[in-house]
C-alpha cells in the first residue's frame, strides 16, 4: 500500500464525519427555511387584506358622511373607489383560509358587508337630508362597525398565527442547534480518536528515519534506517542509506571536506522554497538556487552572458535594479509594502514576487556580492482578493435587507402601524442611527471595491480651488457647529483651479473633515486650506485634536484600520478611499501629526496649468 493511499485512509474519519455534518446541517436549514415561508404564504396575505378591507369601510363610512352633509359628488366618487376594492380584497380573504375559526369570522364578515352595501345604497336614495341623516346613526353606522369589527378580528386572528409560528420555529430552531451540537461534538471526538490512531501508525516508520537522520546529521556516518515494505517510506529508507554509504565514502577521502563545504551553501540556498539569485562584484551571477532555476529559467551556466535569456525581463529589471542598489554602497533593500510585488511569468504561469536584497561582505575585501531573494506572495495576493471580493459580495448582500428594515423603521417611527410609547420611541431612534451607520460602512466598502475593479470613471473639469475649499466647509459647517467646533478657511488658500472630479474630491474632503470633528473636542478649530507648490495645489485639513501616535500613522490610510482606543464608528474605510482617489487624480496623501498638539491632513492635485501642458505636450 502507497504512503498516499495511508494519508487518504488516516484523513477518510474526519472527511466522512465532515459529509455527515454538512448534509444535516443543509436539511436543517431547508426545513426552517420552509418553515420561514409558510408564515408568509398563509397569514401574511389575510394580514394585508384585513388591513385594506379596514381603510376601504371607513372611506366608506366617510363617504355616506359627505352624503349626509350634502355633498353627493365627493360621496358618490369615493363610494365608487373604495366598494370595489373592499369586495376585491374580501375575495382574496375567502381564498385564504388557513386558521381553525377564520372561516366563520369571513362568513360574517361577508354577511355584514351585505349588509352594510344595501344600507348604504338605501341611504344613497334617501333625498331628505334629516331622515338620511337618522337612517345613518340608527341603521348604517352599526353596519359599519359589525364589518370593521369583522376584519379586525381576521386581522387579530392571522396576526396572533404569526407570532404562535415565528416562536414555534424559533423553539424548533434551538432545538436543532443542540442537536447538532451534539452531533459535532461527538462526530469530533470519534473522528479524532480515529484519525490519531491511524496517524499513530503511519508515523512509526518516519520516526525511525527521523531518528537515523539526526544521527547522520550529528555526524555519525554509521547511521541505517531499517524499514521493512515497498512503500515511499521504505524506498526513502534504502535511498538514505544509500547516501549514507556514499558520504561516509566522502568522508574518508580528503575532497570530503571541500565538497561537504560547497555542498552545505547550496542546500542552504536549496532550501529556500522562493528564488534566490546571487550577483558577483562585477554583477554577473555566480550562484542560484533550484527555485530560481525552475521557475525563473535561469540557465546552467553561470556567470555566462545567456544565463538570463530565459528569464522574464520583468525579472530581469527588477534583479538590475536591486543589484544596482546594493553594489552602489546603499545598504540592504527591504520593501515598504505589499504594494511592490510585481508581476511575472514563470514555468508554472504568472505569479507575484516581492523583492528583497542583500549585500555579501567578506571580512577584507568589503562588499563582495549581493544576494537578491524573489519572495512568492501568489497566494498572499490571491487570498486578498478573496478577502476583497467576499466583503464586497456580503456588503452587496446586506443593502437588499437593510433598505427593508430602514423603512420598517421609518414606518414605526412615523406611527403608520400604531402609536408608539417615548421608551419605544428612544429605542427606534437609535436602531435607525446604527442602521444609518451600517448603511454607511456598506457604501464604503462598495465604494472601495468599485475603486479596486477599476469601475469608477473619473468626469474632470476645471474648477476652483477657492469654490472646492469653500463647499467643503459649508457641507460639515452645521455638523461642527452642532459640537461646538469652529470650522474655516485658512487667508492662505489659493485662488487657482485644479482639473479634478469634483463629486470624488468632494468625498476626500468629506472623510478628512469628518474625522477631524469626530476627534476635536468642544471649543476647539479645524482649518482648510489649499496652497499652490511646484505644479500643484497642497489642500490641508488641520484640527486642535488629542492628534496620533507616530506607530499608527503609517497604518492610517490602509483598509479596515482604526486607531486603538478611538472613538471612531466606521469601518476603517474613509482614509483608504480617500487615498485611492487622490491617486486616482495623480496626488499624494499624507498626515503630520504630534500627540496632543492635533493633526494635519494634506493631499496634493495637479494644478488645471500643469495638466494642460501635460496634454499640449503629449499632443
Amino acid at each position: 500500500m502507497s504512503l498516499r493511499t495511508k494519508l487518504l485512509l488516516a484523513q477518510a474519519p474526519m472527511a466522512l464525519i465532515l459529509v455527515i455534518i454538512s448534509a444535516f446541517s443543509v436539511w436543517m436549514v431547508s426545513f426552517l427555511g420552509s418553515h420561514s415561508q409558510t408564515i408568509l404564504k398563509d397569514n401574511y396575505r389575510s394580514v394585508l387584506a384585513a388591513q385594506r378591507m379596514k381603510e376601504a369601510i371607513e372611506r366608506m363610512d366617510s363617504a355616506a358622511l359627505f352624503l349626509i352633509a350634502g355633498r353627493r359628488d365627493k360621496g358618490l366618487s369615493q363610494a365608487a373607489q373604495y366598494r370595489p376594492l373592499f369586495e376585491s380584497e374580501l375575495q382574496v380573504q375567502e381564498n385564504n383560509i388557513t386558521e381553525p375559526g377564520e372561516r366563520e369570522v369571513t362568513q360574517r364578515l361577508r354577511e355584514f358587508w351585505n349588509d352594510y352595501q344595501q344600507k348604504f345604497d338605501r341611504c344613497q336614495k334617501m333625498s331628505d337630508a334629516e331622515a338620511a341623516r337618522q337612517f345613518y346613526f340608527g341603521e348604517l353606522e352599526p353596519a359599519f362597525e359589525k364589518v370593521k369589527n369583522a376584519a379586525d378580528e381576521i386581522l387579530a386572528m392571522n396576526q396572533d398565527a404569526m407570532v404562535r409560528k415565528s416562536n414555534d420555529v424559533r423553539r424548533t430552531a434551538e432545538r436543532m442547534n443542540n442537536i447538532t451540537i451534539g452531533a459535532v461534538m461527538v462526530a469530533l471526538v470519534l473522528g479524532l480518536v480515529l484519525s490519531a490512531m491511524l496517524t499513530q501508525r503511519l508515523l512509526r516508520p518516519l520516526s525511525q528515519l527521523s531518528h537515523a537522520t539526526k544521527s547522520l546529521g550529528e555526524g555519525n556516518f554509521n547511521a541505517r534506517a531499517n524499514l521493512q515494505g515497498n512503500d515511499e517510506l521504505a524506498q526513502l529508507a534504502r535511498d538514505f542509506n544509500s547516501m549514507a554509504d556514499r558520504l561516509l565514502q566522502y568522508r574518508n577521502s580528503s575532497l570530503g571536506e571541500l565538497l561537504q563545504a560547497q555542498l552545505a551553501m547550496q542546500a542552504a540556498i536549496d532550501s529556500l522554497p522562493d528564488p534566490v539569485v546571487i550577483f558577483g562584484v562585477g554583477g554577473d551571477v555566480s550562484n542560484v538556487n533550484r527555485p530560481a532555476e525552475s521557475l525563473l529559467g535561469f540557465g546552467s551556466e553561470l556567470g555566462a552572458k545567456d544565463s538570463q535569456s530565459n528569464v522574464d525581463p520583468s525579472v530581469r529589471e527588477v534583479l538590475d535594479r536591486m543589484r544596482a542598489h546594493v553594489l552602489s554602497g546603499k545598504g540592504a533593500y527591504t520593501p515598504k509594502g505589499f504594494a511592490e510585488a510585481f508581476r511575472a511569468r514563470t514555468t508554472e504561469g504568472e505569479r507575484y514576487f516581492l523583492p528583497r536584497a542583500i549585500p555579501v561582505y567578506e571580512s577584507r575585501a568589503g562588499i563582495v556580492g549581493a544576494t537578491v531573494i524573489l519572495q512568492d506572495v501568489t497566494r498572499l495576493r490571491r487570498f486578498s482578493e478573496l478577502k476583497d471580493d467576499l466583503v464586497a459580495t456580503v456588503a452587496h448582500e446586506f443593502r437588499t435587507p437593510l433598505t427593508s428594515l430602514r423603512m420598517a423603521i421609518h414606518l414605526c417611527l412615523e406611527q403608520m402601524v400604531g402609536p408608539l410609547t417615548e421608551k419605544q420611541s428612544d429605542l427606534l431612534h437609535a436602531a435607525r442611527e446604527d442602521c444609518e451607520r451600517l448603511q454607511s460602512m456598506v457604501d464604503d466598502i462598495l465604494d472601495l471595491s468599485r475603486i479596486k475593479e477599476g469601475q469608477i470613471e473619473m468626469h474632470r473639469r476645471p474648477i476652483s480651488v477657492a469654490s472646492l475649499v469653500h463647499g467643503a466647509i459649508e457641507a460639515h459647517r452645521a455638523a461642527a457647529e452642532l459640537k461646538n467646533v469652529r470650522l474655516g478657511a485658512s487667508n492662505q488658500t489659493s485662488d487657482g483651479e485644479v482639473m479634478v472630479d469634483p463629486e470624488r474630491v468632494t468625498l476626500v474632503f468629506s472623510n478628512l473633515i469628518n474625522n477631524a470633528i469626530c476627534h476635536t473636542p468642544s471649543g476647539g478649530s479645524i482649518d482648510v486650506r489649499a496652497l499652490p507648490t511646484d505644479g500643484v495645489v497642497r489642500f490641508e485639513v488641520s484640527d486642535t485634536g488629542e492628534g496620533i501616535l507616530p506607530e499608527h500613522q503609517r497604518y492610517l490610510f490602509e483598509r479596515y484600520f482604526r486607531v486603538p482606543g478611538s472613538n471612531s464608528k466606521g469601518a476603517g474605510l474613509g482614509l483608504s478611499i480617500a487615498k485611492e482617489m487622490v491617486e486616482a487624480h495623480g496626488g499624494q496623501i499624507g498626515v503630520k501629526s504630534e500627540r496632543g498638539k492635533g493633526s494635519t491632513f494634506w493631499f496634493t492635485i495637479p494644478s488645471a496649468h500643469r495638466e494642460e501642458s501635460r496634454g499640449g505636450s503629449r499632443a
